[in-house]
């Protein structure tokens, strides 16, 4: 199907450090994206109805080792050929899917929208801690360059990590209107959910107050100017949600992702 965008649910949340709940999270976000409630339209002029090319959800039920699980799905996915976004589970993902997708596209731009940069070496000795993705990528260098927006838990050692692997950082305090970045390269989204306010996005483990807005996260999306070739959104716990406010939100940025994967191709 020509204009087309690949779904694919990844309901693995075994590397959360707090609380479990994202591996819930797919179907419910799939629930907001189809109701009748809301518009097919994204902003940037597409109507979605019927461009959603879903593959379902990865199951995890038969054993082996789901990092090499979640690259192989993701992998035939995108033999599809159409852009890909990932409906997590929480933000470890990340890490197999950008193996899957280096593959097809070995040079990249990553767009880390989060409270936090996840970069830990390793947390409570788990290399694929949900706070650890960036890491592995970077050590794998599954992208040529990191941009993380909306930070606002930065301590030393993420410091240290950033100079290790050159991330550029623009801190939720440092964060202005009409923000544009200077991409040269193909790009990757990795939305984490609470790189918004919890007052937009109340359904998180790790509440972290002073976040950006739906709106303002809208707008860097729209600002993007290069092919958006994949993204994920992480990090949604259910159990956390206030009348399915986050899920909502993020539908909604599946939307607006999926009509700039549309609008960029176009480009």
């Amino acid at each position: 199907m020509a204009g087309a965008i690949s779904l694919l649910g990844i309901p693995h949340d075994e590397n959360s450090s707090y609380l479990r709940g994202p591996a819930e999270a797919p179907a419910l976000i799939r629930r907001e994206l189809h109701s009748d409630a809301y518009s097919s339209w994204s902003e940037t002029g597409f109507d979605l109805a019927g461009r959603f090319v879903d593959h379902g959800d990865i199951d995890f039920v038969g054993g082996g080792d789901p990092w090499e699980r979640i690259e192989g799905e993701v992998g035939r996915a995108l033999d599809a050929g159409h852009p890909l976004v990932g409906l997590g589970g929480d933000h470890a993902i990340s890490w197999p899917v950008l193996r899957a997708v280096h593959r097809r596209h070995p040079d990249l731009t990553i767009v880390h929208i989060d409270a936090h940069p996840d970069i830990y070496h390793s947390y409570g000795g788990n290399p694929r801690s949900h706070t650890s993705p960036f890491a592995r990528i970077m050590e794998e260098r599954l992208a040529g360059r990191l941009i993380q927006i909306g930070l606002r838990t930065v301590n030393d050692h993420h410091r240290d990590q950033f100079a290790r692997f050159g991330v550029e950082v623009v801190e939720a305090a440092r964060f202005s209107e009409g923000l544009r970045l200077d991409l040269r390269t193909p790009v990757y989204i990795s939305m984490d959910l609470d790189g918004l306010d919890p007052a937009f996005a109340p359904g998180v483990s790790h509440r972290e107050s002073g976040g950006l807005s739906t709106r303002q996260v809208i707008n860097l999306i729209q600002g993007i100017d290069q092919p958006i070739v994949a993204a994920d959104i992480v990090e949604y716990n259910p159990s956390q949600d206030l009348s399915n406010m986050t899920a909502l939100v993020a539908a909604k940025l599946t939307k607006e992702i999926a009509g700039m994967m549309l609008k960029t191709a176009q480009a």
